[in-house]
């Protein structure tokens, strides 16, 4: 987890039997015969819904039988796709909490441009139509389920060579590369 949650987040801290280790940007750690390296992610860092709980944003590329990269909450910065070098899968989150997002996250279209500077050979569309109030999915639905669709065509125009695998909840894939 990223460097000073532990102390940000309180719940973290009765947190017992679990190996957790705070690393910045570069750092790596192996888990078994994989290495997770942490990388740069362009948000605040906010850790609670309010109040001045913050730790640095990551990502993480997982470096197993293929090169995963987990964008986690992030927004489009430059130098992305040198900080993150080379995949082979991208978790790319294309939405929040609701239709206007600002500096920190990826839109469809930021994300789009995103895969499209890091050109790995498969993506996924991620943080959308999760954590939406009750109630706001029967009165604006197109909000809640559209960033997944919007990206893959978005995605199709910048990025043509990417094999964009959009799941439904509760989905998985197993892109080519792990076969």
């Amino acid at each position: 987890m990223p460097r000073g949650a532990r102390r940000a987040v309180p719940g973290l801290r009765r947190l017992d039997g679990l190996r957790i280790v705070e690393v910045a940007p570069g750092d790596e750690v192996a888990v078994g015969d994989v290495r997770v390296r942490a990388v740069p992610a362009a948000h605040d860092g906010r850790r609670l819904p309010v109040g001045p709980h913050r730790s640095p944003a990551l990502g993480f590329v997982i470096h197993g039988g293929a090169r995963t990269y987990f964008a986690g909450d992030t927004g489009l910065f430059d130098g992305m796709a040198a900080e993150v070098g080379p995949v082979d899968v991208a978790l790319l989150p294309v939405g929040g909490w609701g239709p206007f997002l600002g500096h920190g996250h990826l839109d469809p279209e930021r994300a789009a441009r995103a895969l499209a500077a890091l050109g790995p050979r498969s993506a996924v569309p991620v943080h959308y139509g999760t954590y939406w109030p009750i109630g706001m999915d029967a009165v604006r639905p197109h909000e809640f389920h559209s960033p997944g669709d919007e990206f893959v065509r978005k995605a199709a125009r910048r990025a043509p060579k990417v094999a964009v695998h959009r799941l439904a909840h509760g989905e998985s894939v197993r892109p080519e590369v792990f076969r």
